[in-house]
């Protein structure tokens, strides 16, 4: 291995510490490749937790050299209790670290769940605080509008409380004057008063601003100079470098002469005169105003006559207007009957007419009660003919189709008949031919019996039987021997059990490692020597 040394500590030069590269000597196992598997930030540095694992793969490895040998079957029986405990043991630590784990989730999950009622709780509450702010404004917002109706009524009321008796009251110029809120000032548009119908009144018109010839003229009439710009570009008081910057030296500078030409102007500048006393003037007195008309106030009583007097007034052109139209009407009596004859000579000549409406009404409903009369009975007719000319020709279609469906069914009995006739000889055929071969056949059966035929000269009656006495002794042993057969492996199933039940463990890794030694060996071995033939 390498060993390096540095000026720098390992956090500030690399993010993990290095690990050298290791080579593990054969037949050795060192105890620090248990630790292979921790790195940086995940086991390292070994904490409570890596010290717990490390004891417990050091009892681990000192529990495997205290194993016995599986020499004999108390060693192995030795040895399963062993491991048995070790797993019960191993199965007992993995619940307590689940359940270690579990606790810790469970704590986790509580302070999470902590502050997530938390976030609630405050989401809560600034949604109820903006709720609140809410209907405070709808509350505040519907006060204000209370308030406002409040007061417009109580407005009306006091203006109908000043005249409650419905009195007349004179119009007071001075006092309407005088109020800027009045209508002399603010008409109402309800009064009659639009102001925007007039709004033209007040536009100024002006000839030289509203025509063309106007502009032109008015433009002849300015001076040449007035429509000639002339801009004096003001040179800099202090000096500007090549990228545009003043420097603060200029601008002192020039601070500092503005001030020297202020003062100069002020030391120069002439004291004016003072001004002479005034002189005593006569001063005229304006003409006096004329005085102010004063009205008085009419008295409870004099305005009760003066209601009185207009109420009479009324009632008299009343009855004048009533008077000039009955005086009409007595003037104009002539043209007035005259009207009312020729209304009645317009309504006997409305009845005649009416009459005769009623007459031509009366013939027509006669006249349409007549074509109703022929159109039904055409329509009957017409329906009876319809109806029979349709029973007809159905009639004739399924007589069509009847003469039809005879025909086919004709057609096809014809065939059914010639296949029948067909069949019929080709059985005949066939049945002379069989009939034929059978009488042949039994005069060769004969002929053998009596052994003169010249086609079975090697053949007898003994040897037939013979051939059928072995075929059935074959047969009947070979019965007898699956039967046999079927008992022996019943019998050696029975016996394979029973020994299997009576064999332990180490008996049957015993056959099997026979098995594999008597099978898998021999059929490597001849593999490899096939090899090693090819090779060769």
């Amino acid at each position: 291995t390498l060993e390096i040394q540095t000026d720098y500590r390992d956090g500030e030069a690399q993010t993990d510490p290095y690990s050298p590269q290791y080579i593990v000597r054969s037949g050795s196992v060192p105890e620090i490749l248990a630790l292979a598997t921790l790195t940086w930030g995940r086991g390292l540095p070994a904490g409570q937790a890596e010290m717990e694992i490390i004891d417990r793969i050091r009892e681990k490895r000192a529990w495997e050299a205290a194993l016995p040998p599986m020499d004999s079957p108390a060693n192995t029986a030795k040895r399963l209790k062993m491991m048995e405990a070790m797993e019960r043991k191993e199965w007992a630590y993995r619940e307590e670290e689940i359940d270690k784990l579990q606790k810790v989730r469970m704590e986790v999950f509580k302070v999470l769940q902590k502050r997530r009622e938390e976030n609630q709780k405050k989401l809560d509450a600034v949604r109820l605080k903006n709720q609140w702010q809410n209907y405070q404004k709808a509350k505040q917002e519907k006060m204000r509008k209370i308030q406002h109706d409040c007061a417009l009524m109580l407005r009306k009321l006091i203006a109908k409380r000043k005249n409650c008796m419905g009195k007349l009251e004179r119009r007071d110029i001075i006092k309407e004057y005088n109020d800027f809120s009045s209508q002399a000032y603010a008409p109402l548009s309800r009064f009659g008063f639009f102001p925007d119908d007039s709004s033209d009144y007040y536009v100024v018109k002006n000839f030289y601003l509203n025509t063309f010839a106007g502009l032109c003229e008015l433009e002849e009439s300015l001076q040449h100079s007035v429509s000639q710009i002339k801009n004096k570009i003001s040179k800099p008081t202090c000096t500007i470098s090549e990228s545009g910057y003043i420097r603060k030296s200029g601008r002192l500078e020039a601070v500092l002469a503005q001030v020297h030409q202020a003062i100069l102007e002020k030391k120069n500048k002439l004291k004016e005169p003072k001004k002479p006393p005034p002189v005593y003037e006569k001063v005229e007195s304006s003409v006096p105003k004329p005085p102010t008309l004063i009205l008085e106030k009419p008295s409870i009583e004099e305005e009760e006559i003066d209601l009185a007097v207009i109420c009479l007034q009324k009632l008299l052109r009343g009855r004048a207007l009533q008077n000039m139209m009955f005086e009409g009407k007595e003037k104009r009596m002539d043209l007035i009957q005259e009207l009312r004859t020729t209304h009645a000579l317009q309504e006997e000549g409305q009845l005649l007419l009416e009459a005769e409406k009623q007459k031509t009404l009366s013939l027509q409903r006669q006249q349409d009660a007549q074509m109703h009369q022929l159109s039904a009975l055409e329509r009957d007719l017409a329906t009876i003919e319809g109806r029979t000319l349709g029973n007809i020709l159905d009639f004739l279609s399924k007589e069509l189709v009847r003469l039809q469906e005879e025909q086919k069914i004709h057609a096809l009995v014809m065939l059914a008949e010639r296949q029948r006739r067909m069949r019929e000889a080709e059985e005949a055929g066939r049945r002379q031919l069989e009939e034929d071969r059978r009488e042949e056949e039994d005069e060769l059966f004969k002929q053998a019996r009596e052994g003169d035929c010249w086609d079975c000269s090697s053949l007898t009656i003994d040897t037939y039987l013979e051939d059928i006495i072995l075929s059935s002794m074959e047969r009947t042993a070979e019965e007898q021997a699956r039967e046999e057969i079927q008992k022996r492996a019943i019998e050696i199933n029975d016996i394979a059990y029973e020994m299997e039940s009576r064999r332990t463990r180490l008996q049957s890794e015993e056959i099997v490692a026979e098995l594999v030694y008597n099978f898998l060996i021999p059929e490597a071995e001849k593999s490899f020597m096939r090899e090693r033939g090819k090779e060769s």
